[in-house]
Order: C-alpha cells, then structure tokens, then sequence
C-alpha cells in the first residue's frame, strides 16, 4: 500500500486549515477555479470515510450534486406581503351598527358549601389559641428536619372490615412558641401472605429533648422495619394468643429500634438522649379470623377501647397511663428498651384508639372530651378523613400538647 501524501493544509496552522477547508467548499459550489490556483480537496459527503488524495489520483466524484447558493428572493414592493400570499379572501363586511349584546345570566344560586369551622370545645369558652397553623419552625433554630416536620398530618387505610383513621397535630404551646410537631404516626402494613399485619403507632417525642421530633419519625419508621422482619413468628403469636411469644418478639423489635436510634445519634454527632421519644404500636392482623390484636408500648400515652358506646382508657396502661400530668422522666427510647406487651380480644364494632398523652389525658380526665369523641368515632359511621381531623381537634383548656391518634373500627366479617 503507497503512503499517503500529506494533506496539504497540515502544513499551515489549525485556522489556516480551516480556511482552505472552507474556501475548497465554497470553490466546489460556485464558478470554477481559475487556471493557475491550486484547489483545495473536496470534502466527502456525510456518512463516506475521508482518505486523502494520492499524486496522480484523480479525485473522488461527489456523492451529490452540490446545493447552489442562496440568495433571498427578490422582494416587489408592489407585490403582496407574505401574509396576504395564496388564494383572494373575501372583502370584509361593512362595519354596522353594534349589535346588542345578551345580558349575562345570574349564577344559580345552590346550597350553601359545608362548613366545618373552628373545633368544638369544652367548658364555656375555648382555649386562647386559635386552632389553626401558626408561625412554621424556623431552619436557625430547629434545624432542616425540624423546620419540615409538617403541623399537621393525617392518613387512613381500608382492609376488608378494618379501617383507619390517623392523624397528628401540633399542639397550641409548640405553635405559639414556633416549635416543630415532636408526635409523629404510623401506618403501615408489614409481612405477606397469611402473615400480613398493619402496625399502627404513635411516637411522642420528649419535650425536653432537642431532637425529640426526629427520635420520634425514625422510632416509627425503624420499629415498622424491625416487625416486618419477624413478620411471620409475630402472626403466628398474636392468632394463638402466645403472650410469651410476642413478648419475646416485641423486646426483640424495640431493642434493634434502640440500637438504630443510638446509631443515628452517632451519625449526627449528638447524644442518644437527644432523640428520646416514646412508643406505642398496635398489631393487627389482617386474617377476618384472628380477633386478637397485640399491643406494644414503651412510655407514655394511651390506648382505649370504646365499646357499645363507653370507653375503656386502661388498656396497656402503665403507672403515668391514669390521666395524670406527665413529665419527661418518662420511659423512652433509645436509652429503655424494655416494652410492656399486651394482648386484647376484640369483637365486631369495637373501636381501639392508640393515642399520645395529648389525648389520652384529657380522653380520660375531660368528660366532654370522653362523649364527644364517644359520639363522633362510633362504629355505626366510619368519619372520613378531614372529619377525623376536625373531630380529634376538639379542645379543652390546659391541654396545649401535640395530639395524635391512630384509631381502629373493627367491623363485621365481610
């Protein structure tokens, strides 16, 4: 194979390279080059391999003819312009009088939109607060995961003859103070098959604690995933009422619920302390058969049974579960890790409410609050759930805390 010749143009600098490049184009489309004045080679059409010319080869043919230059049109100033191009339009009409234009039909006038207003309240006056969203945490202050804890959550779930309702609320002290929501819940559905279960949960974060808020989303977050990997033996304990069992499964599940927070602790260069909150979680399985539901709690808080229309606020109860004013000495995690485990029988029409002490102190201390919600979470109407909300809002002076809920209608076989 002879070597290539150099090309050319190599012999001058990059611009003057492509120069000549572009000079030979502009050579090939318009007159021919003069006798005399060396042409520069041709440039291949787009998708033909470059090779370079060797001495006495005649040059490849162009792969298509190339496009003549453009010149814009010439433009006739008597012509029409560009828009009026195409076929005649027929003349416009001759302007006439304005007709007179139809008056504008009233807006029906329909029912007047539901309204719930202001929750309902206790005693002769409401409490100072109004019950509505306040100034928001700031990140200064309460750091990016507090400033995003929204005020208020609620969520819900629907399987066979279950239904939920859950939600949490910043309570007037923390909104008045511009501090985060330090409750958090849990709704959740662990294991598969015949070992399906909903965990449902609620977290209160210790008021003195600086991330309490945190310890308490990552303590529902981190107990749902520790009770998901012992799904199965958890199933099989609740349906044959194996209070041992689930004992055991439960203390397993809360101490890796410790170890993680402990760890998270470490991560964000901060005390385990910091993160303290505590934890009540209610287990239940979604076979139509099992009527047992197991109860895990660690802490403060509540859980109530209301059943044909009276309540049962001792369920679960520890020595602070009697309606008393809590402090924050109170069981927590991640430096306890020894729940109490109960086991509760339940029949169609039940109602199982978990809850934190901002409503379980007043659910059993605050008779207005007991018949109010006796009548609004009766098992004849499921409430939806921005009526669930409106309804777990109902005030009673002196109970300013954060208050959250998730509540259980426990229905007929379907």
């Amino acid at each position: 194979m002879p070597e290539p010749t150099a090309y050319e143009p190599e012999e001058a600098d990059g611009l003057d390279a492509t120069f000549r490049q572009n000079e030979a184009i502009l050579r090939e489309s318009g007159p021919a080059v003069p006798a005399g004045e060396a042409a520069a080679p041709s440039v291949p059409a787009q998708g033909s391999p470059w090779r370079p010319v060797h001495p006495g080869e005649a040059p490849p043919a162009p792969a298509y003819a190339p496009a003549p230059a453009y010149a814009p049109p010439r433009q006739d100033p008597a012509g029409p312009l560009p828009e009026e191009a195409g076929p005649p339009r027929p003349p416009a009409p001759e302007p006439g009088p304005p007709a007179a234009s139809a008056p504008t039909p009233e807006p029906e006038a329909g029912p007047a939109l539901p309204e719930l207003g202001e929750p309902w309240h206790g005693g002769p006056k409401p409490p100072l607060y109004r019950p509505v969203p306040q100034a928001a945490p700031a990140v200064p202050s309460a750091g990016i995961e507090g400033a995003l804890v929204p005020d208020i959550v609620v969520d819900g779930a629907e399987h066979g003859a279950l239904t939920v309702r859950a939600a949490s609320v910043r309570g007037d002290s923390h909104r008045y103070q511009a501090e985060p929501r330090q409750d958090s819940v849990c709704v959740a559905r662990i294991g598969s098959g015949e070992s399906e279960l909903l965990v449902l949960g609620v977290a209160d974060g210790v008021g003195s604690a600086p991330l309490s808020h945190v310890g308490s989303q990552k303590a529902c977050a981190l107990a749902a995933g520790a009770l998901d990997r012992v799904a199965g033996p958890l199933a099989a304990a609740v349906a044959e009422s194996d209070l041992p069992g689930f004992t055991a499964l439960a203390r397993q599940a809360t101490a890796e619920v410790a170890t993680l927070l402990r760890h998270e602790a470490e991560r964000y260069g901060r005390r385990p302390s910091e993160f303290a909150t505590t934890l009540r979680l209610l287990v239940v399985p979604l076979d139509p058969e099992v009527r047992v539901r197991g109860l895990l709690t660690l802490g403060d808080g509540g859980t109530a049974l209301l059943r044909e229309g009276r309540w049962d606020t001792a369920l679960g109860a520890t020595e602070e579960g009697d309606g008393a004013v809590i402090d924050t000495r109170t069981p927590a995690l991640p430096t306890t890790r020894e729940p109490v485990a109960t086991l509760i029988s339940t029949r169609p029409g039940d109602v199982l409410v978990v809850c934190t002490d901002g409503l379980s102190t007043p659910l059993a201390g605050d008779q207005d609050t007991a018949r109010f919600l006796a009548r609004a979470w009766s098992p004849e109407r499921v409430p939806g759930p921005a009526d669930f909300l409106w309804q777990l809002q109902y005030r009673v002076k002196s109970y300013d805390d954060d208050r959250s809920a998730v509540v259980l209608w426990e229905g007929p076989a379907r």
